[in-house]
Protein backbone atom coordinates (compact mmCIF):
# COMPACT_ATOMS: atom_id res chain seq x y z
CA UNK A 1 0.00 0.00 0.00
CA UNK A 2 2.77 2.69 0.70
CA UNK A 3 4.51 1.96 -2.56
CA UNK A 4 0.78 2.37 -3.85
CA UNK A 5 0.50 5.55 -2.30
CA UNK A 6 4.27 6.85 -2.99
CA UNK A 7 3.71 6.11 -6.91
CA UNK A 8 0.96 8.02 -6.84
CA UNK A 9 2.72 10.95 -4.91
CA UNK A 10 5.16 10.79 -7.54
CA UNK A 11 2.61 11.01 -10.43
CA UNK A 12 0.81 13.83 -9.12
CA UNK A 13 4.28 15.87 -8.85
CA UNK A 14 5.08 14.70 -12.52
CA UNK A 15 1.93 15.95 -13.48
CA UNK A 16 1.57 19.29 -11.59
CA UNK A 17 5.60 19.99 -13.00
CA UNK A 18 3.92 19.73 -16.49
CA UNK A 19 1.46 21.64 -15.44
CA UNK A 20 3.63 24.20 -14.18
CA UNK A 21 5.72 24.81 -17.30
CA UNK A 22 2.61 25.31 -19.35
CA UNK A 23 2.03 28.67 -18.38
CA UNK A 24 5.73 29.44 -19.61
CA UNK A 25 4.95 28.48 -23.09
CA UNK A 26 2.24 30.65 -22.69
CA UNK A 27 4.64 33.74 -22.43
CA UNK A 28 6.20 32.63 -26.21
CA UNK A 29 2.89 33.01 -27.99
CA UNK A 30 4.11 36.33 -29.31
CA UNK A 31 7.07 34.66 -30.91
CA UNK A 32 4.22 32.87 -33.28
CA UNK A 33 4.39 34.08 -36.89
CA UNK A 34 7.07 34.99 -39.41
CA UNK A 35 10.14 37.04 -38.73
CA UNK A 36 12.54 38.41 -41.55
CA UNK A 37 15.71 38.92 -40.52
CA UNK A 38 16.71 43.01 -40.39
CA UNK A 39 20.42 42.14 -41.54
CA UNK A 40 20.77 39.04 -43.35
CA UNK A 41 19.72 38.24 -47.28
CA UNK A 42 16.26 38.13 -48.33
CA UNK A 43 14.82 34.56 -47.22
CA UNK A 44 16.93 34.58 -44.23
CA UNK A 45 15.10 34.72 -40.57
CA UNK A 46 12.70 32.54 -38.99
CA UNK A 47 9.06 31.20 -38.79
CA UNK A 48 7.28 29.55 -35.57
CA UNK A 49 3.56 28.32 -35.72
CA UNK A 50 1.15 29.05 -33.17
CA UNK A 51 1.22 26.76 -29.48
CA UNK A 52 -0.92 23.89 -29.95
CA UNK A 53 -0.36 20.36 -27.91
CA UNK A 54 1.79 22.28 -25.31
CA UNK A 55 4.73 22.59 -28.29
CA UNK A 56 5.56 25.64 -30.88
CA UNK A 57 7.66 24.81 -33.72
CA UNK A 58 10.46 26.55 -35.88
CA UNK A 59 12.52 26.63 -38.48
CA UNK A 60 14.87 29.13 -39.52
CA UNK A 61 17.04 29.88 -42.79
CA UNK A 62 20.13 31.83 -43.88
CA UNK A 63 20.85 32.34 -47.12
CA UNK A 64 24.13 34.41 -48.55
CA UNK A 65 25.04 35.40 -52.49
CA UNK A 66 21.03 33.63 -52.77
CA UNK A 67 21.68 30.23 -51.49
CA UNK A 68 20.82 28.40 -48.58
CA UNK A 69 23.98 28.12 -46.23
CA UNK A 70 22.15 27.13 -42.88
CA UNK A 71 19.04 25.91 -41.44
CA UNK A 72 17.68 24.47 -38.46
CA UNK A 73 14.26 23.11 -36.78
CA UNK A 74 13.38 24.10 -33.72
CA UNK A 75 10.73 23.17 -30.42
CA UNK A 76 9.77 24.95 -27.50
CA UNK A 77 8.27 22.37 -25.39
CA UNK A 78 7.96 20.97 -21.99
CA UNK A 79 11.11 18.03 -21.03
CA UNK A 80 10.22 14.64 -19.24
CA UNK A 81 11.00 16.52 -15.83
CA UNK A 82 8.62 19.59 -16.66
CA UNK A 83 10.91 22.24 -18.01
CA UNK A 84 10.71 24.29 -20.14
CA UNK A 85 13.26 24.28 -23.12
CA UNK A 86 14.11 25.21 -26.61
CA UNK A 87 15.34 22.23 -28.66
CA UNK A 88 17.58 22.99 -31.97
CA UNK A 89 17.79 20.27 -34.64
CA UNK A 90 20.49 22.24 -36.36
CA UNK A 91 21.36 21.36 -40.25
CA UNK A 92 24.08 18.27 -40.15
CA UNK A 93 24.81 18.71 -36.54
CA UNK A 94 23.39 16.53 -33.57
CA UNK A 95 20.40 17.85 -31.84
CA UNK A 96 20.85 20.08 -28.59
CA UNK A 97 18.40 20.75 -25.53
CA UNK A 98 18.29 24.37 -23.81
CA UNK A 99 16.48 24.08 -20.59
CA UNK A 100 14.47 27.81 -19.66
CA UNK A 101 16.47 29.75 -17.43
CA UNK A 102 14.41 32.78 -17.20
CA UNK A 103 11.15 34.01 -18.69
CA UNK A 104 8.95 37.13 -18.72
CA UNK A 105 6.40 38.61 -20.31
CA UNK A 106 9.17 39.82 -23.26
CA UNK A 107 12.15 37.26 -22.98
CA UNK A 108 13.34 34.13 -22.63
CA UNK A 109 16.56 32.88 -21.80
CA UNK A 110 17.45 28.70 -22.46
CA UNK A 111 20.63 27.59 -21.14
CA UNK A 112 22.72 24.61 -21.33
CA UNK A 113 26.40 24.83 -19.96
CA UNK A 114 27.68 21.11 -21.57
CA UNK A 115 27.08 22.47 -24.95
CA UNK A 116 29.95 22.52 -27.34
CA UNK A 117 30.10 26.32 -28.19
CA UNK A 118 26.81 27.89 -27.70
CA UNK A 119 25.41 28.32 -24.26
CA UNK A 120 22.78 30.53 -24.40
CA UNK A 121 19.37 31.23 -26.42
CA UNK A 122 17.77 34.36 -25.94
CA UNK A 123 14.64 35.55 -27.86
CA UNK A 124 13.40 38.96 -26.85
CA UNK A 125 10.47 41.12 -28.20
CA UNK A 126 11.30 44.68 -28.63
CA UNK A 127 7.49 46.18 -29.02
CA UNK A 128 5.36 44.02 -31.59
CA UNK A 129 7.44 43.98 -34.75
CA UNK A 130 10.65 43.44 -33.45
CA UNK A 131 12.63 40.32 -32.35
CA UNK A 132 16.07 39.70 -31.03
CA UNK A 133 17.10 36.81 -31.09
CA UNK A 134 20.67 36.10 -29.78
CA UNK A 135 23.26 32.57 -29.04
CA UNK A 136 26.21 33.11 -26.84
CA UNK A 137 28.74 30.92 -25.15
CA UNK A 138 32.61 30.16 -24.84
CA UNK A 139 34.40 29.37 -27.90
CA UNK A 140 38.38 29.33 -27.45
CA UNK A 141 38.02 30.74 -23.71
CA UNK A 142 36.27 33.90 -24.72
CA UNK A 143 32.90 35.18 -24.90
CA UNK A 144 31.27 34.93 -28.30
CA UNK A 145 28.09 36.54 -28.98
CA UNK A 146 25.60 36.58 -32.29
CA UNK A 147 23.12 38.67 -32.59
CA UNK A 148 19.75 38.07 -34.76
CA UNK A 149 17.75 41.35 -35.10
CA UNK A 150 14.02 40.23 -37.07
CA UNK A 151 11.49 42.30 -37.69
CA UNK A 152 7.46 40.54 -37.95
CA UNK A 153 6.56 40.28 -41.64
CA UNK A 154 3.39 38.37 -43.56
CA UNK A 155 4.20 34.45 -43.56
CA UNK A 156 3.44 34.72 -47.67
CA UNK A 157 6.91 36.97 -47.65
CA UNK A 158 8.96 34.55 -45.64
CA UNK A 159 9.14 30.99 -47.75
CA UNK A 160 10.41 29.02 -44.96
CA UNK A 161 7.96 26.32 -44.33
CA UNK A 162 4.97 27.80 -45.83
CA UNK A 163 5.72 26.55 -49.37
CA UNK A 164 5.48 22.98 -48.49
CA UNK A 165 3.51 21.08 -50.13
CA UNK A 166 2.01 17.77 -49.58
CA UNK A 167 0.87 15.67 -52.95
Amino acid sequence: MRKLLLAAIALAALGAQARAAEPDINKLAWLSGCWQSDTGEAGSGENWGSLAGGTMLGAGRTVRQGKTVDFEFMQLRALDDGRLAFVAHPAGQPGATFPLLRISDVEAVFENRGHDFLQRVIYAREGAAKLRARIEGMRGGKMKVIEFPMSRVGCDQVKIITDYKIS
